[in-house]
Formats: C-alpha cells, sequence, structure tokens
C-alpha cells in the first residue's frame, strides 16, 4: 500500500473502528499458515478448529514467526507506536458446511489489559466471503463503553457469549471481504461477529491482538506474551521467550533452522 493508502486505513478506522488492507502477506506464507491449522488439528483432536488459541503458542515456532511478520507489526505500529508486544492470538478456522458463528460481541469485554490499548489484525488466511462466514462489523461502536458480554448456549457459538441483542443494530453490519493474504484491523470495542458457515469453502481467520509494551497484562504468566518490537517498560510485563523449532517436534516452515 502507498503511504496515502495508509494514510486513509488509519483515517477509516478512527471514525468507523475499523480498517481494511489487501495483500499484506505472500502467497507462499499463507500456504504454509493453512499447512498450520490442518498440523494444529492433527495434534490437538479434541479441539474443535474455530478455538485454536493463545494457549498453544508458547511452544509453537510457526505461529511465533507469523504473527511477528514485519509486514504485521508495521501495521500495528500504526495504531500503538513502536514498542510492540503480543497479548493473544487464536484461529477462528470454520469448516465446510458446519463452521460455527461468533455471536456479536466487543473483544475488550474479554480481556485482562490495564488499560484497554490494543489493537486486533485479523489475518484471513483463506478467502473471507459473506457465504463462509466472513468478519462482520457495526461501523463506529468503537464509541460504545464496554459491556458485559451475556452467556449464550442455545445455540452452537464460537464465544458461548453475546453482547446484548437490543444494543446491535444489525442494519448497519458491513460484510469485511477479504482475499487470502489480507487483513482487518478493529477497535477493541467496535460490535464486531461473523456468520455460520454453510458453504463448501473453509474460512479462517487468525486473530492477532497486539499491544504497546506500556498496556499491562493483569493475568501473571500469561503464556503469549511475547515482546515483538521495541523495548519493554520496567515493571509492566514479564515476556516469555521465543519457543526454539525442534526438527520432528514441530511443524517445518520456511527458515525454521533460524528458530533452531
Amino acid at each position: 500500500m502507498t503511504l496515502e493508502q495508509l494514510k486513509q486505513a488509519k483515517e477509516q478506522y478512527d471514525v468507523n473502528g475499523y480498517a481494511v488492507y489487501p495483500n499484506v502477506l505472500d502467497k507462499s506464507l499463507i500456504q504454509e499458515a493453512a499447512e498450520h491449522i490442518d498440523w494444529l488439528m492433527k495434534h490437538n483432536p479434541d479441539l474443535r478448529p474455530e478455538n485454536l488459541g493463545h494457549t498453544l503458542m508458547a511452544d509453537d515456532p510457526f505461529w511465533v514467526r507469523l504473527i511477528s511478520d514485519d509486514r504485521l507489526l508495521d501495521i500495528a505500529e500504526q495504531y500503538i507506536g513502536p514498542d510492540i508486544a503480543l497479548f493473544a492470538s487464536h484461529y477462528i478456522s470454520k469448516p465446510p458446511f458446519d463452521g460455527r458463528p461468533v455471536l456479536w460481541h466487543q473483544d475488550g469485554s474479554y480481556w485482562p489489559l490495564e488499560p484497554m490499548n490494543v489493537v486486533t489484525l485479523w489475518l484471513a488466511v483463506d478467502d473471507s466471503l459473506p457465504e463462509n462466514g466472513c468478519l462482520r462489523v457495526i461501523p463506529g461502536t468503537q464509541t460504545m463503553e464496554l459491556q458485559e458480554m451475556k452467556t449464550n448456549t442455545k445455540t452452537a457459538n464460537v464465544l458461548e457469549s453475546e453482547v446484548d441483542p437490543a444494543l446491535v443494530e444489525e442494519d448497519k453490519a458491513v460484510d469485511l471481504i477479504l482475499r487470502a493474504g489480507g487483513v482487518s484491523v478493529h477497535h477493541p470495542n467496535v460490535i464486531h461477529g461473523s456468520e455460520p458457515n454453510h458453504s463448501p469453502l473453509r474460512r479462517c481467520g487468525l486473530t492477532i491482538r497486539y499491544i504497546p509494551t506500556s498496556t499491562k497484562i493483569t493475568i501473571p504468566q500469561w503464556p503469549s506474551a511475547f515482546l515483538l518490537r521495541g523495548k519493554a517498560v520496567p515493571g509492566v510485563n514479564e515476556y516469555v521467550p521465543f519457543p526454539k523449532y525442534v526438527e520432528g517436534k514441530h511443524m517445518p516452515f520456511r527458515g525454521c533452522k533460524n528458530w533452531a
């Protein structure tokens, strides 16, 4: 993207609570990410593919390599500055015909962060389209205070909770259509969700929650607290070391020997 396009994306985020960046990562890295989903499912057969969360990251060199890619960090830096850490990351992979919805919610309502200075990058591992359950956003709701999420287990859904439906003006929802390798960015307060996947196409997205090193993770020994760029702020967070690649134990990837 040109500097003007980057500026326009940030301006859109400031007004609407989200922005879209097409063609961020190359096809070969996205193919590795797609293979990573299959590898994770093979090694975690008890998990739904929508629930491959941050607790798996501490011993996964490829995952840390992916979220620390400079092209992603360059986008994050526009929103939170040059000193960047990871809070969490989560693959939400909706299988064909059976992918579960994510009900309307605000991310920040779930997170142990002080202050709530955080930005989410949503990386499309597959093409993300209305028919396979793409991300949907209610523009402008980033100005709404964080609400307590309400339990909802009446129908199968990823988070088993939702924001009060009375607060959702669904007729204003925008589909964030992305081709594989594209990225959307959204605010922790913006109301968003996604429909189930009844199509023959898998829909996988990787959420990446970046924080400035001045934001504190209030739960100690957080398993995905990685320092990714810049400097730590003394006394705020304890960061975990990057995992080392071990042949036969971890998924091989381009450059994996540099992680050994």
